[in-house]
């Protein structure tokens, strides 16, 4: 049903300004001490106590640069296979520092993508650990292998040492695509001199308790071999 308005008076709407005037002074009058509230008139609260900053870590880096075998995929945090490597050396009594700088998912193109990254971080040494997705989409291995060459060797030129670890793939890819895939890494560890891990997973890989169901990520469990096998490859370039 339509109902006629009646427009308010001059005289009523000066009254309700006047009104929600004065209320606003009455209010910002009243305004208690230690309001919260931040108004272009209010005293700027002490800024809070400063902590001691935290000192920096000058260790040399280890930096685990790779995909998400390296990131520990399906693990708990600090339960990759870098958290355990830290862990090890700590013991062992080497004093590095380890950075895990794997992501989940990366291809051999992300990493060419990340290397500067890494590079302007001035690690010591970096682990390389890519290519597992590129095989399991099917890319071709030539580019698999162009830009893993790449990433080595633009980590070489910035002076960092570097270290390779290969992986595999499962038999349902076909024997001739994974024999190319399995030969890609001792290759590329001979046209670029560097310390070589054929298969990151090795004895991890079909163990009991050792592999999550996916059958292509390890355990937390596996992690610590994992970290193992790539603390042997590590030793021969360490300084305690």
């Amino acid at each position: 049903m339509n109902q006629t308005r009646v427009a308010p008076s001059l005289s009523t709407i000066a009254f309700v300004a006047l009104t929600s005037l004065a209320a606003s002074l009455l209010l910002s009058g009243c305004k208690p001490a230690n309001s919260n509230v931040e108004t272009t008139a209010s005293v700027p609260a002490p800024a809070p106590a400063q902590s001691a900053p935290t000192p920096a870590d000058t260790r040399p880096l280890i930096i685990c640069f790779g995909d998400s075998l390296t990131a520990g995929f399906g693990t708990d945090l600090g339960q990759s296979y870098p958290d355990q490597l830290q862990r090890n050396l700590d013991a062992g009594g080497y004093h590095y520092h380890v950075v895990n700088a794997g992501i989940s998912g990366n291809t051999t193109k992300d990493g060419l993508d990340r290397v500067q990254l890494v590079i302007a971080r001035h690690p010591q040494i970096v682990v390389v650990e890519f290519g597992g997705n590129d095989g399991l989409r099917g890319l071709p291995i030539e580019q698999t292998q162009a830009n893993l060459s790449n990433i080595l060797d633009q980590l070489q030129k910035s002076g960092t040492q570097v270290v390779l670890a290969g992986i595999t793939l499962p038999p349902s890819y076909g024997p001739d695509y994974i024999k190319k895939f399995d030969a890609m890494y001792p290759t590329l560890a001979k046209q670029h001199h560097v310390r070589f891990l054929p298969f990151l997973l090795k004895d991890v890989y079909g163990v009991p308790g050792d592999m999550q169901e996916d059958a292509t990520h390890a355990t937390a469990q596996g992690n610590k071999q994992v970290a193992l096998n790539v603390e042997d490859l590590l030793k021969p370039l360490l300084k305690r």
